[in-house]
């Protein structure tokens, strides 16, 4: 998965569980962004997301995978 349908699958479930989305590219370091999702925020890297990174990051924005 890269970072664009990350933050397009994102915005997705915030609006279909009724939730707050938004997204800062100037809120991080290089080619990183700041998601938030309702009162969670996670990094958004530029480019391709690993697994790892990919769990990392629905865990912090408290999204289950399968909801995902």
């Amino acid at each position: 998965m890269n970072n664009r349908e990350f933050i397009r699958r994102a915005r997705r479930y915030a609006r279909r569980n009724g939730l707050e989305f938004y997204l800062d590219p100037t809120r991080g370091k290089g080619s990183h962004g700041t998601v938030y999702v309702g009162d969670q925020r996670t990094i958004v890297q530029h480019g391709e997301i690993g697994r790892g990174v990919l769990s990392t990051m629905l865990r912090e924005l408290r999204i289950d995978r399968q909801g995902f």
